[in-house]
């Protein structure tokens, strides 16, 4: 059963102490006022002293010690920041204590695994969430009100391109499950793609660059609408992706970066609209929404099935990058789908961000 979370605040875990947690999910607890971090888990004994310390966090605990501390009720909800083929592990064992889980994208490496996350969710009564911030970032949310309007027309194609000059060593390039652009990148493509055309990809194909750490994608939506993609961990960092209609287009760049502002252009005919959208906590916000779901018992959105649905489509782009063909999906649908009234307020980033400990940008820029 879920813990009884009937105060006012959600007491969370982070679990995983990489650069993104330390540099942006530890910060955000200070503009979710919901929310509150009271336990640090690390493997790496140098993190959780200055961390505790710097956030003055009651609880800190190596990896060994996850299941104990979970069955004391000390937490309500852990955050789960770990490499990508570690989230299913984490989130069984944390739902078999009865705590919520907000993990981090993509949801798991497999289907299977997805689908094994949500049901033990389900079993034990705890809520499960996807870690889409974009899903309550104004910019993202505005541009596919336009789409969804059809201010532009009849959205016709869609187009991404992410990029990062991935720094040697860091645990998004070792030879590990789920790791690689595709899974670590491309889940802002993909689901940048279904939440524009709200639909779900028929097919898909995937072009890997011969000795190179990048790939190309084609995913073929009902109505005949086409997305394209290219990632790559050997590029310099930045990230934008475009819909463009019968009438017009937007154009979000960049779109996909957790700090700094958001820009947007839409174009109807010989006319021109630029929009920018200040910097704001994008963590903080999915903080915010995951702690009301659990305070007011009701299902989140983005659900594992968001999270389950792209890693459904990185798996077939997986297949179709090593059969060298096109892979067909099997028909799925998807009732909700990301609008501005998900948009939560939240704070701007910390001016002055905390030292970190013993990590550093996996990008070299």
């Amino acid at each position: 059963m879920a813990r009884n979370t009937s105060g006012k605040k959600v007491r969370y875990a982070v679990v995983g102490l990489g650069h993104f947690a330390q540099s942006a999910i530890l910060p955000a607890f200070a503009h979710a006022p919901n929310s509150e971090l009271v336990a640090l888990v690390s493997g790496d004994a140098a993190k959780r002293a200055k961390l505790t310390k710097a956030y003055q966090v009651p609880f800190a605990l190596g990896y060994h010690d996850y299941d104990s501390f979970l069955s004391t009720g000390a937490v309500d909800a852990v955050y789960i920041a770990l490499p990508n083929h570690l989230h299913a592990d984490y989130t069984i064992r944390a739902a078999k204590h009865g705590v919520h889980v907000l993990c981090e994208k993509p949801l798991a490496v497999t289907v299977a695994e997805c689908r094994q996350m949500i049901a033990a969710c389900k079993k034990a009564d705890v809520k499960l969430m996807t870690a889409y911030r974009l899903h309550f970032e104004p910019a993202n949310l505005t541009s596919a009100k336009v789409v969804h309007d059809e201010r532009i027309g009849e959205p016709k194609l869609f187009s991404s391109t992410f990029a990062m000059d991935l720094r040697e060593g860091n645990v998004r390039g070792k030879p590990l499950p789920g790791a690689g652009p595709l899974y670590d990148i491309g889940t802002y493509c993909i689901n940048a793609a279904r939440g524009m055309f709200r639909a779900e990809p028929e097919e898909v194909f995937a072009m890997p660059g011969d000795g190179t750490d990048q790939t190309a994608c084609v995913l073929r939506f009902p109505k005949g609408r086409l997305a394209t993609f290219a990632v790559t961990f050997e590029g310099y960092h930045g990230s934008r992706y475009e819909v463009v209609g019968t009438k017009g287009s937007v154009e979000a760049n960049p779109a996909y970066q957790h700090r700094g502002a958001l820009k947007n252009v839409v174009k109807i005919g010989e006319r021109e609209k630029k929009q920018t959208f200040a910097a704001r906590d994008q963590v903080a916000a999915e903080l915010i929404e995951f702690s009301t779901c659990v305070l007011d018992d009701r299902e989140p959105e983005p659900s594992g099935r968001e999270g389950l649905l792209d890693v459904r489509v990185i798996e077939a782009l997986e297949t179709s990058a090593k059969k060298h063909r096109p892979v067909r999906l099997t028909r799925a649908r998807k009732r909700r789908r990301p609008t501005l009234r998900q948009v939560r307020r939240a704070g701007p980033p910390p001016k002055k961000a905390r030292p970190l400990v013993k990590v550093a940008s996996p990008g070299k820029h």
